[in-house]
């Protein structure tokens, strides 16, 4: 039996990409977010390649209320989704 895909059975994939901040997303507090190299507005990420807004313990966002709209509209499952899951098998399923 294939295993349910759920952000809940999740190990945070998608809070290692790379997360563009557009209008509307001006509810992220300042400390997460950060320029890229062409002035871009992005969410913050730690040396250790997560996005700082996740907390290491729990793996779950610290501003989900009020997070970016392109970490709202990442679809679990997707094909994106799914490659991620198999790159990233740092952490432990919760």
């Amino acid at each position: 039996m294939a295993q349910q895909i759920s952000c809940d059975s999740c190990r945070a994939c998608c809070c290692r990409l790379e997360v563009m901040l557009i209008a509307g997303d001006d509810d992220v507090p300042d400390r997460f977010v950060t320029q890229d190299q062409w002035g871009g507005h992005v969410m913050l990420r730690l040396d250790d390649g997560w996005c700082a807004a996740l907390d290491r313990q729990t793996m779950l966002c610290t501003i989900y209320a009020v997070r970016p709209w392109i970490c709202a509209d990442y679809q679990e499952g997707e094909p994106d989704c799914l490659e991620q899951r198999k790159l990233i098998p740092l952490f432990p399923a919760r």
